[in-house]
C-alpha cells in the first residue's frame, strides 16, 4: 500500500523548527546586502531575523525612517513582512520549498528593504533550507511484470523508482522488497545520482506450480526521521518472452526553445527488441514523472517521438528531466532518461517598479538628492534580461544605476518652484535582446515651496494726496506687494515700519489688504507733507520683508479765518465795550488820502484761501474814511471838518478768497484832535463812564454771596433744632440775650435796610406747636417780627425791646401795630420805598395783614397757644 505523506509532515516540520530557527544566518555579504537562511514550513509569525538592526537602526529611529520591504517581484512580498514596532523580519505566510523552487537544489526569496529619511534601499536575500516534509511515492498503485518461466536465476527486471519531491539527502531514496525465496531487489545507479530498483530473479519459475506472485516494493528517503513510500509489484509468471527492450541511449538530451506552440517535436527515443513477433512489438510511455512533466510533453507511444504539450516558459523552469518506458509484446520494459533544456527568448519585457517616491520635494535640495527609487527586473536570461534606462522628458533630474538592478533618480540641478511646481518625467527601460523590448512609466515630481523670495511691491514709492479735515479712518491709499512663494510663503502682511518725525499716529495700514487709512485728521497748517515706511512680510519661516516710501501731500481747505494782528484781538473785543481800546488821533487839519492806521492782518491757510481783501463795514461818517481792498490802510477820503464828530469808531471787515468766504472785524478808535493833549478829555471821560458800572457789579456780586450764606447757615440751624427736640442749639446761647422769637418768624435786632437794590424771599419755618398750658419759656431774648421791620434803622432801640421774654399776649387776636420803618439808606441805591407787606400802609403796619388771617387758622392758633403773628410771617418778602 502507499504511504500517505500528509501526517507525518507537521511533526517532521516541528520537530526541525527550533534547530532550524537556532542556526539561522544572520551576515552581511556587502554593504547594502543581508543574507538570512531559514528551513521551509515556518508558521506564519515566524522570525527571521532582526532587520533593523542589521542595517544599524535603532529602536527610536525607525518611526522616521519608515522601514519596509518591496520586491519587484510582487509575489514574493506575501511571504514576509516587517515589524513597524522593533523592525525585525518575521513570516507572514507558509513557506513550501518545493512549491516555491521546484526541484531546485538550492531556493532563496530575494527583495528589497527601503528606509526614509535619507532615502536608501538594503537587498535582502532569504534562501529556504529543505526540510524533509515529502515522502517518497510512486506514480502506479501496483507494478505488473510478466516474467517466463524459462528464465534463468539471476534475470534483473527494472522496477519504476519512487519519486520526492524534497532535495539533497532528503530525497536519495534506497528500496526494500517483501520478502520471497523466488526474488531479491538489487539497485543500479544512474546518471544523476539517483538509483534504479531491479528485481532480481532467485530460482527458476515454474508456471505450472505457480503463475503469479504479489510483492511490495518500499522506498525510503535519507531524511531524518525517514519517510517512506510504498507500491504493490504483481509478477505473472508466462511463457518464453526472453529478450527485453533495449533504448539507443540511456539518456537523451535536447535543447528545446520556449514558447513553442503545443505539438512542436522535440526529440525521439528509440528501443529494440530482438524477440519476434508480438514479443519484439515495443510501444513507448511515461514512466513515473510529475503531472506537470505529462501537461507540457506527450510520447507518441509507436513512435517515441517527445512533442509539446503545452507552452514552455524559461522565467518559470529551464530544465526538465523525466524518464521514458519501453515494453515489447511480452511485457518487459526498459527505461531511459530525457533531459530537456528550454533555451530563453527575448519575450518578457523589463519590468519598472516604483519603490519609492519622495514628493514633494523642496526646491532648495541640493543636486543629487534622491527622489526616487526604483527596481527594473527582466525575467529573460543573458543579454535578453540585461536592462538600460534613461529619463525622457525635460526636468532637472538624472538616473543612476545602482545594485540589484535598482536605480536612483537624483536631482540634477537646483529647482526653482516658481519656474516649475513639478515635473514630469518618463523613465524608459531597454532589454538587450532582439529585437530589444522596453517598457514606460512616469514618475511626477511635485516642489514644494521654501521661502526664498521676498514680497515686492508694485511701486518702489507711493504718494497720496488727502484734504485736510478729513475725518478719523478715512481711506489715503492701498499698498499692493506679490510675493512668488506660496502657501503661508506667500501670504504678504503689511506694518508700518516708520517714516518721518512724528508721523506714525498719522496713519495705519490694515495688515491683511495693505490698505492705509488716517488715524486722526489733519491739518495743513500743522503738517502739510509727511512720509511713512510701509514693510510687507511673508508668513515664512524666517520671514522675508521689504519696505515702500508712502509720501502724503495734505491739501489745503479754507478753514482758518483772518487774524487781525493790529488793532488787537483784546483791544477790538473787550477794550471796545468798555470804550478804552486802541486809538489813532487825527488832526483836525487832515486832507484827503491821510493815512490814519493800517490794519494788519493773516491767515493760516495757502493759496487763494490766504489771499486777504478788506472792506470798512461801519462808520459814524461813511464818506470820511476807506480803508485799501489789499493794503489795509485806513485813510480819510475826504479832508476832515470841524462838523465832523469828535470820536469816530470804525469796523473793518478781512476776508480769505476761500470757499465759503471767511472773515474777521477790526475796531478802530480814532480821535479828531488836533493834538494828544486836546484829545485827553475824551479819553479820561470814556474811562470814568466805564469805572463806576464795573465797582457797582463787584458790589451787588459781594452781597449776593453773604445774603446766600447767611440763608444757608439759618436753615441748617432750624433742621438740627426740629432734629434734637430739645431747644434751640447751645450755639445760639453764646450770640446774645434776646435775638430771636420762638413764637413766631424773627429776624436779627441790628437788621439793617438798604445794603442791597435786590428783593429777597425769606421763609422761617414756625415754632412747635405744644399742649395746651405747656409753654415753654424761651432760652433767649426774642422779638417780634413787626418791631424788627418796623423799627427804627440800626443803631436806635426799639420801645418794645422791653417787653418781658416768654410772656403771652393779652388778646391773641387783636392786631399789632408797628411803626413803618424809615429809611436812611442814600437815595443812589434805594430811589423808592414799598411797604413792607402787600396792602399794607406806613399807618397800618403789621396789624392790618394780621387781620387777614383766617378765622378756622385762628381757630387751630388757640387751640395750640400759638401766636397769630406765627400764622402771618410764614413767608416775608423784604424789598427795598
Amino acid at each position: 500500500m502507499a504511504g500517505r505523506p500528509g501526517p507525518s509532515r507537521r511533526p517532521a516540520a516541528g520537530r526541525a523548527l527550533l534547530p532550524a530557527v537556532l542556526l539561522c544566518l544572520c551576515c552581511r555579504a556587502a554593504p547594502e546586502r543581508i543574507r538570512y537562511a531559514i528551513p521551509e514550513e515556518l508558521g506564519r509569525g515566524s522570525l527571521v531575523g532582526p532587520l533593523a538592526r542589521d542595517l544599524g537602526l535603532s529602536p527610536a529611529e525607525l518611526p522616521a525612517r519608515k522601514l519596509r520591504v518591496a520586491s519587484a517581484a510582487k509575489r514574493q512580498l506575501r511571504y514576509f513582512s516587517v515589524s513597524e514596532e522593533n523592525g525585525n523580519l518575521y513570516v507572514s505566510e507558509r513557506l513550501d520549498r518545493e512549491q516555491m523552487c521546484g526541484e531546485s537544489p538550492s531556493c532563496a526569496v530575494s527583495f528589497e528593504a527601503l528606509v526614509q529619511n535619507p532615502l536608501n534601499v538594503f537587498h535582502v536575500d532569504v534562501a529556504i533550507h529543505d526540510v524533509n516534509d515529502n515522502a517518497p511515492n510512486f506514480s502506479k498503485a501496483a507494478l505488473h511484470l510478466d516474467i517466463g518461466e524459462w528464465t534463468l536465476p539471476g534475470a534483473r527486471f527494472p522496477l519504476e523508482m519512487a519519486r520526492d519531491a524534497d532535495v539533497g539527502s532528503n530525497s536519495q531514496l534506497t528500496y526494500q522488497l517483501s520478502s520471497n525465496p523466488s526474488f531479491s531487489l538489487a539497485a543500479k545507479e544512474i546518471p544523476g545520482g539517483k538509483t534504479q530498483p531491479e528485481l532480481v530473479l532467485e530460482r527458476a519459475l515454474d508456471r505450472e506450480k505457480q503463475s503469479s506472485f504479489e510483492l511490495v516494493l518500499t522506498a525510503v528517503d535519507g531524511g531524518d526521521p525517514a519517510k517512506s513510500g510504498t507500491v504493490q509489484v504483481r509478477v505473472n509468471v508466462t511463457d518464453a518472452n526472453d529478450n527485453l527492450p533495449v533504448f539507443s541511449k540511456s539518456v537523451y538530451e535536447a535543447r528545446v526553445r520556449e514558447n513553442l506552440p503545443p505539438g512542436s517535436p522535440v526529440l525521439r527515443v528509440r528501443a529494440t527488441d530482438a524477440d519476434a513477433g508480438s514479443n519484439a512489438r515495443v510501444s513507448y510511455s511515461f514512466g513515473n514523472v510529475p503531472d506537470g512533466v505529462r501537461a507540457l510533453f506527450s510520447v507518441d507511444s509507436e513512435s517515441g517521438e517527445v512533442r509539446t504539450a503545452g507552452p514552455l516558459d524559461f522565467e518559470e523552469r529551464s530544465k526538465y528531466s523525466f524518464g521514458l518506458e519501453a515494453r515489447d509484446g511480452g511485457g518487459l520494459t526498459a527505461h531511459c532518461e530525457v533531459q530537456l533544456e528550454v533555451t530563453d527568448e527575448n519575450d518578457n519585457a523589463p519590468e519598472i517598479t516604483v519603490l519609492s517616491v519622495s514628493s514633494p520635494v523642496p526646491e532648495d535640495a541640493p543636486a543629487g538628492t534622491v527622489v526616487a527609487l526604483l527596481n527594473v527586473n527582466d525575467a529573460d536570461s543573458g543579454e535578453n534580461g540585461q536592462v538600460s534606462c534613461e529619463l525622457s522628458g525635460e526636468a532637472p533630474l538624472s538616473i543612476v544605476a545602482s545594485s540589484g538592478g535598482s536605480y536612483k533618480v537624483v536631482t540634477a540641478s537646483a529647482l526653482d518652484r516658481e519656474q516649475a511646481a513639478e515635473h514630469r518625467v518618463t523613465v524608459v527601460a531597454r532589454d538587450g535582446g532582439s529585437p530589444a523590448l522596453s517598457s514606460r512609466t512616469a514618475l511626477v515630481l511635485e516642489v514644494s515651496d521654501v521661502n526664498d523670495n521676498a514680497p515686492v511691491f508694485e511701486e518702489a514709492a507711493y504718494s497720496a494726496y488727502v484734504a485736510e479735515n478729513n475725518a478719523a479712518g478715512a481711506p489715503v491709499l492701498r499698498v499692493r506687494a506679490r510675493d512668488a512663494d506660496a502657501g503661508a510663503n506667500g501670504r504678504v502682511s503689511y506694518w508700518l515700519a516708520g517714516g518721518s518725525a512724528g508721523a506714525a499716529p498719522y496713519v495705519s495700514v490694515e495688515a491683511r489688504s495693505g490698505a492705509v487709512y488716517a488715524q486722526r485728521s489733519f491739518d495743513y497748517e500743522q503738517c502739510r507733507e509727511f512720509a511713512v515706511a510701509v514693510r510687507a512680510q511673508d508668513g515664512g519661516a524666517p520671514a522675508r520683508s521689504s519696505t515702500a516710501t508712502v509720501r502724503v501731500f495734505v491739501l489745503d481747505r479754507n478753514d482758518n479765518a483772518p487774524r487781525v494782528l493790529w488793532p488787537a484781538a483784546a483791544a477790538a473785543g473787550a477794550g471796545a465795550e468798555a470804550g478804552a481800546g486802541p486809538f489813532e488821533v487825527v488832526p483836525r487839519s487832515a486832507e484827503a488820502g491821510y493815512l490814519v492806521a493800517k490794519v494788519v492782518a493773516v491767515d493760516a491757510d495757502a493759496g487763494r484761501n490766504a489771499w486777504l481783501s478788506y472792506e470798512l463795514v461801519q462808520a459814524p461818517e461813511p464818506a470820511l474814511f476807506r480803508v485799501g481792498l489789499h493794503s489795509g490802510e485806513v485813510r480819510t477820503a475826504r479832508a476832515v471838518s470841524e462838523r465832523d464828530a469828535a470820536k469816530q469808531r470804525l469796523v473793518a471787515v478781512v476776508k480769505d478768497h476761500g470757499q465759503p468766504a471767511l472773515s474777521a472785524t477790526a475796531t478802530l478808535h480814532v480821535v479828531l484832535a488836533e493834538s494828544l493833549q486836546e484829545a485827553l478829555p475824551e479819553l479820561s471821560e470814556r474811562a470814568a463812564g466805564a469805572d463806576a458800572p464795573a465797582e457797582l457789579q463787584f458790589y451787588l456780586v459781594l452781597a449776593l454771596a453773604l445774603l446766600s450764606a447767611l440763608f444757608l447757615l439759618s436753615v441748617a440751624l432750624a433742621v438740627v433744632a426740629r432734629v434734637r427736640g430739645a431747644g434751640p442749639p447751645a450755639v445760639l446761647r453764646c450770640l446774645g440775650a434776646q435775638r430771636f422769637s420762638v413764637a413766631g418768624a424773627a429776624f436779627p435786632a441790628d437788621f439793617c435796610e438798604g445794603t442791597l437794590p435786590y428783593s429777597y424771599n425769606l421763609c422761617v419755618a414756625p415754632g412747635r406747636a405744644v399742649a395746651e398750658g405747656a409753654w415753654l419759656p424761651p432760652p433767649l431774648p426774642s422779638l417780634p417780627a413787626e418791631e424788627l421791620l418796623g423799627g427804627e434803622p440800626c443803631g436806635k432801640p426799639s420801645p418794645s425791646s422791653s417787653a418781658g421774654a416768654g410772656e403771652p399776649p393779652a388778646d391773641a387776636d387783636a392786631p399789632q401795630v408797628g411803626k413803618p420803618a424809615r429809611s436812611r439808606s442814600s437815595p443812589r441805591a434805594f430811589p423808592s420805598r414799598r411797604p413792607l407787606f402787600p396792602g399794607a400802609s406806613r399807618g397800618g403796619g403789621a396789624g392790618a395783614a394780621l387781620s387777614r388771617v383766617p378765622a378756622r387758622e385762628r381757630r387751630h392758633a388757640r387751640a395750640l397757644r400759638l401766636p397769630l403773628d406765627a400764622l402771618s410771617h410764614r413767608k416775608v418778602r423784604v424789598a427795598p
